[in-house]
């Protein structure tokens, strides 16, 4: 598939736009954002939501227009509205589309502000967005973006690297062709699941990482959260049915490293906070909305639960967040757990 049709984006978010700007460095864009009025600014005055849009993006809130006109669709919108959105596109994607989304997390039968300590999530409550793809649509050749990807740097031109995961090398191939420049290079990877659950579990370790730095802790216990946590996540995907590889590349350690390090980060920047002392309401500003990685949390601790399996720094990091347990406490449990081994997956 070439690139003669225009890469479709789904969400004008900060990312999508940004990614819509890196696609239309190689072809003609076509950007969806379900706001009419906000689709018809953008496109006079070449403005969305503070970011300039390149020449070759165009706007548009017509649904079936995107799915007529783009082979490769890429939606790029939080994990709370993604089937919600994957539903209204369903109707217009065929098996001929290529769908590659950018979205990190999981999807789950729970509505915002529910009542997540009476809920008990199993493995089939608790989805990919490839699974919610192929649940809603007939589309068949699906992908996604994964790897280190702060949209702050990336829409600053400064070098990266990113993956595109499927099951489906000419999946791989279209990202590659869409989305490869100078400055953002495009990784292949067969392991869909794996970059899919790295990409959502490494927000939760963000927040733990940026309690520590808003404690005054330094980089040494900072790097043990995250190599350890780096082994929990392997083990929880083990059991959820990927392979550890894709947490070993740039959709694994190199995006754990960028989101748990970088102020730009939101999760780390909430988790700041929370180690400064606020608690979660206050800490995101009395908002609904929560970040990823609170939510990646409440889910890894309902699956703990469901596979009877230890992961003791997301056990404990979600009883710091969402339970007020102290940090020092906290760490102090950590730090006296009895590990056996260092490494044992590979």
């Amino acid at each position: 598939m070439g690139i003669i049709k225009p890469t479709g984006i789904i969400g004008a978010g900060a990312f999508g736009v940004v990614i819509a700007n890196v696609a239309a460095s190689k072809g003609k864009v076509l950007l969806y954002t379900r706001e009419r009025h906000l689709a018809e600014k953008a496109q006079s005055t070449r403005k969305i939501r503070g970011y300039d849009l390149e020449p070759n993006v165009e706007m548009t809130w017509d649904v079936q227009e995107l799915c007529d006109r783009c082979d490769l669709v890429m939606p790029i919108v939080p994990s709370t509205a993604f089937r919600k959105t994957i539903r209204s596109f369903a109707p217009f994607l065929t098996p001929r589309h290529f769908v590659i989304h950018g979205t990190k997390g999981f999807d789950v039968p729970i509505e915002r502000g529910g009542d997540w300590k009476n809920i008990k999530l199993k493995r089939k409550d608790v989805n990919t967005m490839s699974e919610v793809i192929l649940q809603e649509s007939s589309v068949l050749r699906i992908g996604c973006l994964s790897g280190p990807n702060l949209s702050s740097e990336i829409r600053d031109g400064q070098p990266t690297a990113t993956v595109v995961a499927s099951s489906y090398q000419e999946v791989v191939d279209a990202g590659k062709r869409a989305l490869s420049t100078d400055s953002f290079q495009v990784f292949g990877s067969r392991e869909l699941l794996g970059a899919e659950l790295a990409g959502a579990l490494k927000n939760g370790l963000a927040i733990g990482s940026g309690i520590l730095a808003g404690h005054g802790f330094g980089k040494n216990i900072q790097a043990i959260l995250l190599t350890r946590g780096l082994v929990e996540m392997v083990n929880l995907g083990k059991v959820m049915g990927s392979t550890s590889n894709a947490f070993l590349g740039s959709a694994g350690i190199g995006d754990l490293i960028a989101t748990a390090t970088s102020e730009d980060s939101r999760n780390y920047s909430l988790g700041y906070r929370i180690g400064k002392g606020e608690d979660l309401q206050k800490a995101t500003d009395g908002s609904l909305i929560l970040t990823e990685g609170v939510r990646t949390l409440r889910i890894v601790n309902q699956l703990i639960r469901h596979y009877r399996i230890h992961l003791p720094i997301f056990k404990t990091l979600h009883a710091v967040t969402t339970e007020g347990y102290p940090v020092e406490r906290a760490l102090k449990f950590l730090m006296t757990y009895p590990y056996d081994v260092d490494v044992d997956f590979v």
